[in-house]
């Protein structure tokens, strides 16, 4: 019994000493506590940082989700495509026919733009249209529905995609769900402000002015580097002359969009300007009266560089060019340059003012006063062109009066040019070595070509070649006005890519109805044109909606209309 009662004493002892222990050492973790220093809170992030870093999560997430899944595989007729939203700062619509190129329509103005690729032809769809030619008459609506439901489906998937491509970057970044699911709604938010966008700058009218570009040609694996261009011109020159043909049967074969046809009555001119020199302009202008069936060729000056006698002989090529060739000099071009034209086969030179007939069509045209490489000739700038062209004006109320009213003028400097209006529909120049359309106050298009040579021997002086450009103008067989145009663009020396874009007057685009009054001021040759003028007859190769238009009366001496307003002047010296 001794023995149990010490045993519960000791027991009692020890728990009695850890009792202690604990709370002493309870005491000096307290007192501890009591003299360390208080910790400060972290900051608070930037509120502004915070929000910015969100977007940036969203942005990014909804690209790789689009550049992920977004995309949708879906047959457009007889074709195999893949649609897809991409992130853009200008919009548009891009139908990509690899390897051929790209055709580019202007649709939309959003930070979206849709991607078309163009995979591959079915071969039972497309057999079935050639066994069955009927078909062609509903292909456009085939098309349509087909469209339509590609980009329903779109919507759906690029939808999903944004969502789940930010949701997932936001967990990965912020690791809080919540976080994650406020970023996955914000980029559903601004897809969907997107969407709006376009559909609030839906430009349907963008299918009549396609622009169609690539690379189409081997050239550069066969002309090489700019010094085998020199030592194998000839190379060269056939190169852009096939790249030509190509580019333009690819475009021709392309424009099955509701946008103007020409008809095979269609007057087709081809105006050039500008060569200087270029030995590979010849070339070029040949391809074009090929694929085009030019009718005749405008050339408004600057043919030569110097205009001696020397330079007579690269004339010669004019002859087999395969079309009539209008001429007019230039202020490159010396008196010395007209007689050897005159003397050439299947060539029209214009001065004075006197007018010529040339495939069906009515031509007057002025030389340039000036002749700019003589240096001890005062050039005279602004003021000889404007007498110039006021000559032509003159000579062409004196035609009107005659009975015998011009279709086209021509004149090297588009300072002249600018006096003829509202005395001809269509007035054609070149000079500044870069192309330009627009309707003058009394109603005339004035058409400025750039240099189908690319500026010629000065192409080598520039950082970059000047481009090769042309246009085919399409004039109605009956009424002579212009109905459409194409542009031409080719890389300037040394390069290969091609480019052919359509553009309409405004009169001329389906829906269009004339207006009663003249232009008020200059404008782009697509947006808006001269006001009607009666005719008869039909309007052959006119495209739906199209009339035959001509200029506003000019006021003569007296009136009581507005003066036109003056040429703006420019540096006497000349391109």
């Amino acid at each position: 019994m001794a023995r149990v009662r010490v045993a519960a004493l000791t027991c009692l002892n020890r728990v009695n000493r850890f009792r202690r222990a604990f709370f002493a050492a309870l005491a000096r973790l307290l007192r501890r506590r009591r003299r360390a220093p208080r910790l400060e809170l972290a900051p608070r992030q930037n509120p502004w940082v915070q929000a910015f870093g969100l977007v940036g999560v969203v942005i990014v997430g909804a690209w790789l989700g689009l550049l992920i899944v977004g995309n949708v595989r879906t047959p457009v007729g007889p074709m195999d495509t893949t649609m897809t939203l991409r992130p853009s700062l200008t919009g548009g619509t891009k139908i990509n026919v690899s390897p051929l190129g790209a055709l580019q329509l202007d649709s939309h103005h959003a930070p979206l733009r849709l991607d078309v690729n163009v995979d591959r032809l079915d071969p039972v769809r497309s057999q079935a249209l050639v066994d069955h030619p009927d078909r062609f008459s509903g292909l456009q609506h085939e098309v349509t529905r087909d469209v339509e439901h590609g980009t329903r489906d779109l919507a759906v998937r690029s939808s999903v995609a944004v969502v789940a491509g930010a949701t997932a970057l936001g967990l990965a970044v912020y690791r809080r769900p919540r976080r994650a699911l406020a970023a996955g709604g914000l980029a559903l938010s601004l897809l969907a402000a997107s969407a709006g966008m376009a559909y609030a700058t839906w430009n349907p009218k963008s299918v009549l002015e396609p622009k169609f570009s690539g690379l189409l040609s081997s050239a550069p694996s066969v002309v090489g580097n700019a010094r085998n261009i020199v030592t194998e011109f000839n190379v060269y020159q056939q190169e852009l002359a096939r790249l030509v043909t190509n580019v333009t049967k690819l475009y021709d074969v392309t424009s099955t969009l509701p946008a103007y046809r020409p008809d095979p009555t269609t007057i087709r001119v081809l105006h050039v300007s500008d060569i200087h020199l270029n030995p590979a302009s010849w070339k070029i202008i040949a391809s074009l009266v090929q694929q085009y069936k030019v009718n005749v060729i405008v050339d408004s000056g600057d043919t030569m560089d110097h205009g001696t006698a020397a330079e007579n002989g690269f004339l010669d090529p004019i002859q087999h060019l395969g079309a009539p060739y209008v001429w007019v000099r230039g202020n490159h071009d010396s008196r010395v340059t007209q007689r050897y034209l005159l003397g050439l086969q299947n060539v029209h030179v214009l001065d004075d003012g006197r007018a010529v007939t040339v495939a069906g069509v009515r031509f007057a045209g002025i030389g340039d006063p000036r002749f700019t490489p003589d240096r001890s000739v005062s050039p005279g700038g602004d003021a000889a062109e404007r007498l110039a062209g006021a000559r032509l004006a003159s000579a062409l109320r004196d035609q009107q009066a005659a009975g015998a009213p011009v279709d086209v003028a021509v004149a090297h400097e588009p300072v002249a040019a600018r006096e003829t209006d509202g005395e001809v529909p269509l007035v054609l120049a070149g000079h500044i070595h870069h192309e330009k359309t627009e309707i003058m106050r009394y109603g005339t298009r004035l058409r400025v070509e750039g240099s189908t040579g690319g500026s010629g021997l000065r192409a080598v002086e520039g950082k970059y070649p000047d481009p090769i450009e042309a246009s085919i103008l399409y004039l109605d067989r009956t009424t002579h006005r212009l109905q459409a145009w194409d542009e031409i663009h080719l890389g300037g020396l040394g390069l290969t890519t091609a480019e052919v874009s359509r553009h309409l007057p405004k009169e001329n685009q389906p829906g269009a109805s004339p207006s009663p009054t003249p232009s008020t001021g200059p404008s782009d040759g697509s947006s808006t044109g001269p006001s009607p003028r009666a005719t008869t007859g039909s309007s052959a190769g006119a495209s739906p909606g199209g009339s035959a238009t001509g200029p506003a009366e000019r006021p003569r001496s007296g009136s009581a209309s507005p003066a036109p307003a003056p040429s703006p002047t420019r540096p006497a010296t000349a391109p």
